[in-house]
């Protein structure tokens, strides 16, 4: 373990990060790409948060998701890949090819570049979206890494690019991966202690909330994981033998209503979370709003819907064992304030 060279797309991203934290700790080098030198101090700003100057055992690499220019650089001498970058933008997109286009045809140019230098294995973080959309949620029947989202469903723009990038992975392994193997890491909604600004649309939620920017709460309920636990199942897929041409759902618990959210901040984060809101908003207002906003659009057809799934697997091939919900969830509003990000700490 101790000197391999890991390859982590994306590291300027909440995840991707985190990974790098998780591979520094554990003993590995890294190499991170991001789209610009200019990113390369906004990585080093969140490492210093996490806790670590990586001095020699992290460099760079320039790539962009949409050129093929750079993979081969970036993954020359890697052991492994970390390919945790893909587009997750908090509005909705002119048009849904602007999510699928780079989440698909930049999944397989990291695979074509990682086949071709002959790294072992590649990770790659899809999403619970390819697993549980387009379909009815059944009582007491969990999702698990058997389902697929139906794509003759009417689904949004992102779970259709993660859905579609994760399906092309596979085939790629399948028709021309030669000796390359592959893992993949599906999570709910991942949350957790940010590191900057720079977060994620998960964690920008709980940011809202604790600044009162919500007048209420749609009837919606989230899967819940912390950062950091999808970031050491990544390193467990990465290694362990049983990973090899899997999938890993990763949460920890039930999905949790947005009221359940919000209490759970407002216990554990007191005066913090004074301006959280806990009034339930009726469905017919939300459908209402949906008609002249794109975001609030977006959620009508999740009202209501509690989409179970179960990280058995990961637990018993990989001995996962992720924090709790309310912790992850405490983990983020606090990080926040401490970083200076919400309302509450100005």
């Amino acid at each position: 373990m101790s000197g391999e060279l890991v390859l982590v797309s994306g590291g300027s991203g909440f995840l991707g990060a985190h990974c790098i934290l998780a591979l520094l700790d554990a003993g590995y080098r890294v190499r991170t790409t991001v789209r610009s030198s200019k990113r390369e101090a906004d990585v080093l700003a969140m490492l210093r948060v996490g806790g670590t100057e990586p001095g020699d055992a992290l460099s760079f690499a320039h790539a962009d998701l949409m050129a093929d220019a750079g993979w081969a650089q970036a993954v020359a001498g890697c052991d492994y890949v970390l390919h945790v970058a893909s587009p997750f933008p908090p509005g909705v997109p002119k048009h849904e090819d602007d999510l699928i286009v780079p989440a698909r045809e930049g999944a397989l140019r990291v695979l074509r570049a990682a086949r071709d230098a002959g790294v072992r294995r590649v990770v790659i973080t899809s999403s619970f979206a390819a697993v549980g959309y387009g379909q009815t949620p059944i009582a007491g029947r969990p999702f698990t890494e058997e389902n697929w989202t139906n794509l003759a469903d009417k689904v949004s723009a992102y779970v259709k690019s993660k859905t579609l990038a994760e399906r092309a992975a596979w085939d790629f392994i399948a028709d021309q991966g030669g000796a390359l193997e592959l893992a993949v890491v599906n999570p709910v909604g991942i949350f957790g202690p940010v590191l900057g600004p720079d977060h994620s649309t998960s964690t920008d939620f709980i940011g809202r909330l604790l600044d009162g920017a919500m007048p209420g709460l749609p009837r919606m309920l989230f899967g819940v994981v912390d950062v950091r636990d999808v970031a050491d199942l990544h390193l467990r897929a990465m290694t362990n033998p049983a990973a090899k041409g899997e999938r890993f759902l990763a949460i920890s618990g039930d999905f949790m209503t947005m009221l359940e959210i919000a209490q759970t901040l407002k216990a554990r984060l007191g005066h913090a979370a004074s301006r959280v809101p806990t009034r339930v908003l009726p469905d017919w207002l939300v459908r209402l709003v949906g008609l002249f906003d794109g975001q609030a659009a977006q959620i009508v057809t999740e009202l209501g819907k509690a989409r179970n799934a179960t990280s058995a697997k990961a637990v018993r091939l990989l001995g996962w064992a992720p924090r709790s919900r309310e912790d992850a969830l405490v983990a983020t509003g606090e990080s926040l304030i401490r970083l200076g990000l919400t309302k509450t700490s100005k």
